[in-house]
């Protein structure tokens, strides 16, 4: 008898010692945390169809939301990430604000130092003549992007804070499907 409870505890490394117990149970813990925390942070909640296309973006600056549409029915919603100095209209070039009003998507770059860019037909005449009754540049290079190159990792938590220049940000998994499902010449409009 005495010589199977010094096998077993040859084999098994004898009784098991509490600190490393404990141990394990906060490592598979922690691990069961960070798969948690990743696929919230990269879930694409109710993917659209491969053959969706939008005529429509409308982005409520207030509430950091950006509702695709087609045919006037508002097909999805995602949370967004503006301009550090989100509140109130772009005014001039650097003021870090997101412009209001609306535009056109009339370019995309996938070469952008973002991951995708869809690039927003600021400004408007109307725009650049604002700016230039106050001798101000209005700005340019306003996009819907993802993240930039690089920090894709950080996932949805880019959202945690207004982050851009002016553009209006979501998550790489957002803007892939975003970037397959407007076409250029698409109507956007940034309400306050």
């Amino acid at each position: 008898m005495r010589s199977l409870r010094g096998l077993r505890a040859c084999i098994l490394g004898g009784p098991p010692k509490p600190h490393n117990v404990n141990r394990k149970i906060v490592l598979v813990s922690t691990a069961i945390c960070a798969l948690a925390l990743y696929f919230y942070a990269h879930h694409n909640w109710h993917p659209l169809s491969p053959r969706t296309t939008i005529d429509r973006i409308v982005v409520e600056k207030s509430a950091r939301k950006l509702s695709i549409l087609r045919d006037g029915k508002q097909i999805k919603t995602y949370r967004v990430a503006l301009g550090r100095n989100p509140f109130g209209p772009k005014r001039e070039e650097g003021d870090m604000k997101t412009p209001q009003g609306t535009y056109k998507i009339d370019s995309r770059n996938a070469q952008s130092s973002f991951h995708l860019a869809l690039h927003i037909s600021y400004p408007s005449d109307e725009d650049n003549k604002r700016a230039a009754a106050r001798s101000v540049p209005a700005g340019s290079d306003i996009m819907i992007h993802g993240i930039r190159n690089g920090l894709g990792w950080i996932g949805a938590f880019h959202r945690w804070k207004d982050w851009t220049v002016g553009c209006i940000a979501l998550t790489d998994e957002e803007i892939e499907e975003l970037w397959r499902v407007t076409p250029d010449g698409t109507t956007i409009e940034i309400r306050p």
